[in-house]
């Protein structure tokens, strides 16, 4: 049987066979590309302009983020991976290649639209000052809203929708000041949905965590994404929990080197070790345990 990612990967193939064409003419996801890819990626340079002075981060990314599953975006620090999240969510741009974003070249929407499209989760604690958990939910209706910000009641059934989806609904009259980091993260997560965008980005969301908190979360978003079909990427360094509920992953080395695959392919293949090589004895020795393990759960030992 075809999964799913082997139809997107054929899909992003042709698409590369065709990229001249697919570069002029953004309707070309109107059919297979765009019922497989949500986010796609060709010739893609990332880094910084600093005035006259370019620093490049990765040269020539090739990547497509599939709809429907959860993607968590790994690798050693200073490797690139928040600078990779920006430029793919049109917080600062690309230095060279296209982005396209539900179909449409990134570069071509502008901020409302992205913001109907994409939704993102930092992980830094914004200030949201003395409101409920509810009317944090509810900025997620900002693309939609009139100029007075007032919600309609089918933005209110948006809003409830998404706390009952992201599992907060009883925390909808608490002030979030009050609440634990694992219930303002669900909040967070219940924003992203009331913005109703087929794609959500989440930068760290099991930063700050403990266990518990982090095996929920990560399991909502896995839920999520299969559930709603929306295409789901989140940076981590939970390496485990990564490969536990994360259908693809996307590595990027410190090296400029980008590899995607499922788990158990990249761990069949090396890729994590090879990526963290140069963190250190104590991080190898973790990795291999973790490479071994996975292996015999897989193979039913």
């Amino acid at each position: 049987m075809i999964t799913e990612w082997q139809a997107a990967e054929h899909v992003v193939h042709e698409l590369g066979r065709n990229s001249r064409h697919a570069e002029t003419d953004g309707h070309v996801f109107g059919n297979a590309l765009h019922a497989a890819v949500a986010v796609y990626a060709k010739d893609l340079t990332t880094g910084y302009r600093q005035g006259a002075r370019v620093r490049v981060v990765h040269r020539r990314l090739e990547l497509a983020l599939p709809r429907g599953k959860l993607t968590a975006l790994l690798g050693p620090n200073g490797a690139g991976k928040s600078t990779l999240m920006r430029t793919l969510a049109g917080l600062q741009p690309a230095l060279a290649g296209t982005v396209w974003v539900d179909g449409t070249p990134l570069r071509a929407l502008s901020l409302q639209a992205i913001a109907r499209k994409l939704a993102v989760v930092l992980t830094d604690r914004v200030d949201v000052g003395y409101v409920t958990a509810y009317a944090l939910a509810a900025l997620g209706r900002y693309p939609y809203t009139r100029w007075d910000g007032q919600l309609t009641p089918e933005d209110e059934q948006i809003v409830q929708e998404a706390m009952r989806l992201a599992g907060c609904s009883e925390l909808a009259g608490r002030m979030v000041v009050e609440l634990s980091d694992g219930e303002r993260q669900r909040v967070m997560i219940a924003r992203a949905l009331a913005q109703q965008t087929p794609i959500i980005f989440l930068d760290e969301p099991t930063a700050f965590l403990d266990l518990p908190r982090r095996v929920e979360v990560m399991h909502l978003l896995r839920s999520l994404a299969h559930q709603t079909k929306r295409a789901l990427l989140i940076s981590t360094h939970d390496l485990e929990l990564a490969l536990r509920f994360a259908d693809l992953l996307w590595l990027m080395g410190s090296d400029g080197t980008f590899v995607a695959g499922t788990p158990t392919e990249l761990l069949q293949r090396g890729e994590l070790l090879r990526v963290f090589a140069a963190e250190g004895e104590e991080v190898q020795r973790y990795l291999k345990e973790v490479h071994h393990r996975w292996l015999a759960e897989g193979s039913g030992a």
